[in-house]
């Protein structure tokens, strides 16, 4: 029961981490490698701003080898919890909202239609300034109004 609790308290605690690093690093001192994925269309099928994928697993590959290491302890779950907000950052945004892989294309849920609005919001700047909606799963209920 603790595991899974430490799994989801992670799980959750990685929206803020992501609001936090979208919102001061990708917007702030990483814009370089963000900036592309603010332009309308992408010109290649990789961006810059996909090395946040590699720089987000690096913690989670270490907490898997010493939470294995260590007999299936605490640090394993705290990385499955990265790993799996990981996956399900990438099915919503780049699965759902920017369409990188035409796997889902129509849906008449909510709430996913609200996380689209929010994002769409949050792209309608090009630049890094001005931004608003930096997280991803929670984004203010006023966007799920259809």
């Amino acid at each position: 029961m603790i595991s899974f609790l430490i799994f989801l308290g992670v799980f959750l605690f990685m929206e803020c981490v992501t609001w936090l690093t979208h919102k001061y690093i990708m917007h702030g001192l990483m814009w370089y490698f963000h900036a592309d994925h603010h332009q309308p269309k992408y010109a290649n099928v990789f961006e810059r701003n996909d090395i946040f994928f590699v720089i987000f697993a690096i913690p989670s590959i270490v907490l898997f080898y010493f939470g294995v290491e260590g007999g299936m302890n605490y640090l394993f779950f705290i990385g499955l919890g990265i790993t799996f907000y990981g996956f399900c950052y990438f099915m919503i945004h780049d699965v759902f909202i920017h369409q990188r892989f035409k796997w889902f294309k129509n849906t008449n849920n909510k709430y996913i239609i609200g996380l689209r609005k929010a994002h769409k919001v949050h792209h309608k700047h090009l630049g890094k300034e001005h931004g608003e909606c930096f997280g991803m799963l929670f984004v203010p209920f006023k966007y799920y109004k259809i």
